[in-house]
């Protein structure tokens, strides 16, 4: 279990390493998208990020 709460940790960092190279370079981040934008950035990897965090901090109150 402690694995899997790990996993959501470096899942945690590698969104908020993202989400700031997008902020800088949109396009570098939604590349399959017809609009990039930053505020398509924050939504995207901003939500997956406190999505993850959420996890992360779930999972240890589970035992």
């Amino acid at each position: 279990m402690e694995q899997v709460r790990f996993f959501f940790l470096l899942l945690t960092m590698a969104c908020l390493l993202f989400l700031t190279i997008g902020l800088f370079k949109p396009w570098l981040m939604l590349w399959w998208e017809d609009v990039q934008n930053r505020r398509k950035i924050i939504k995207v990897y901003g939500l997956a990020a406190l999505i993850c965090y959420a996890l992360y901090w779930i999972m240890a109150w589970i035992p």
